[in-house]
């Protein structure tokens, strides 16, 4: 089917936002540099960034060095012109993470706080953010949202949390959240976050995003875009079954996967702390090297199981992800021992973003919206 074709203003506006992107990516550039990389006519690009650095999007870094003809004028994003807050809530966590215009992760934390779905915690998270936020000369004025991630069914359509096992709630309005911050908020699932972060940057990727934290989630990526399912629950991996009748999930069934692959199967090990586990791994306890072992063979059959269906990479996320690269070519061999079919298994990769992952999806889907419009 034929595609319509763009009108001079649509031609202009995507040029535009083109443009902008391109020049997010680097450091510094010039406008023939633009042009050349871009395939654009060079009073194309020249009128557009005039517009842009009009606008207060773009700086002025003076005259490039020379190259034998005249000097190109360097430009770069105003990293400092807007800004994004991304939250990361759990049963007994709360990740606060700010990011620039750029996407560059300016602070991170993560605190202690015990959820509850009362307006006192949604009082106490904003108090948070305002203790993060001093310091770092951002204003009000200059954040454009707080993005919020949760663990469990997040509904933009009837704008709700609708359920989290992990939380204990139902039916939350995104209202009843919202109104305690000075800023528009954007609520999504942590592992779609999760996902989100990973595919920031890679419009054609296509992959099944697998978040190995406290609980464990999921998430389906496909060409630059979170594909939700019908119900918005595409991706629940940790609810698969793994092993029939099997150990009692919180979730209240038998066998899931959360069973077997979250996070609290290890750091349980080790007083609660994941970082610990891994230090007395490496250092050959008998008790973590026998869960760890079990684990990993656990691991692989999900892995295996999700790429039969699906035929797209798996990226390792969350708590257990960022602690995966060491052991990446022994979860690839045991992948690759249960693979119908003849493959390398290079399809498993550890994620990206290995602190704050969900935090920082949460802020890019703020800072990705902003971008549209530009």
């Amino acid at each position: 089917m034929e595609q319509p074709k763009l009108t001079n203003k649509e031609v202009k506006k995507k040029n535009r936002n083109r443009i902008f992107r391109y020049i997010c990516t680097h450091e510094k550039v010039s406008n023939p540099d633009i042009a050349t990389e871009l395939n654009l006519s060079l009073p194309t690009v020249t009128n557009t960034t005039r517009d842009l650095l009009a606008c207060g999007l773009l700086e002025d870094l003076g005259e490039m060095q020379s190259t034998g003809g005249r000097r190109a004028r360097a430009l770069c994003a105003a990293s400092s012109s807007h800004f994004a807050v991304g939250l990361d809530i759990t049963r007994n966590h709360l990740g606060i993470l700010l990011l620039n215009l750029t996407g560059a992760i300016l602070k991170y934390e993560r605190s202690q706080l015990e959820f509850s779905p009362e307006s006192s915690y949604f009082c106490a998270v904003y108090q948070k953010v305002r203790e993060f936020l001093q310091g770092t000369a951002v204003s009000d004025e200059k954040i454009l949202g707080i993005g919020i991630a949760f663990p469990g069914i997040v509904d933009p359509i009837r704008q709700t949390i609708q359920y989290s096992h992990a939380l204990g709630l139902r039916d939350l309005p995104f209202a009843a959240i919202a109104k305690h911050f000075p800023w528009p908020c954007t609520f999504l699932n942590d592992a779609n976050a999760g996902a989100f972060a990973e595919g920031t940057g890679t419009a054609s990727a296509s992959f099944f995003y697998l978040s190995l934290s406290n609980t464990v989630g999921g998430a389906l990526f496909h060409q630059g875009h979170l594909l939700p399912g019908n119900t918005f629950r595409c991706g629940e991996a940790g609810h698969m079954t793994l092993i029939p009748h099997g150990k009692t999930c919180y979730c209240g069934k038998q066998g899931c996967v959360d069973a077997y692959c979250s996070a609290r199967i290890l750091s349980d090990l080790s007083g609660g702390r994941l970082e610990d586990f891994f230090e007395q791994l490496a250092h050959g306890s008998p008790s973590c090297t026998s869960v760890w072992t079990t684990y990993l063979e656990d691991l692989a059959t999900v892995i295996n199981n999700l790429h039969m269906i699906l035929d797209y990479d798996i990226i390792l996320g969350g708590y257990v992800g960022s602690f995966l690269s060491p052991w990446l070519d022994k979860i690839r061999q045991l992948v690759r021992d249960r693979n119908t079919f003849d493959e390398d298994s290079s399809f498993v990769k550890v994620c990206t973003y290995q602190v704050g992952a969900a935090a920082y999806g949460a802020a890019m889907q703020i800072m990705e919206a902003f971008l549209r419009t530009v």
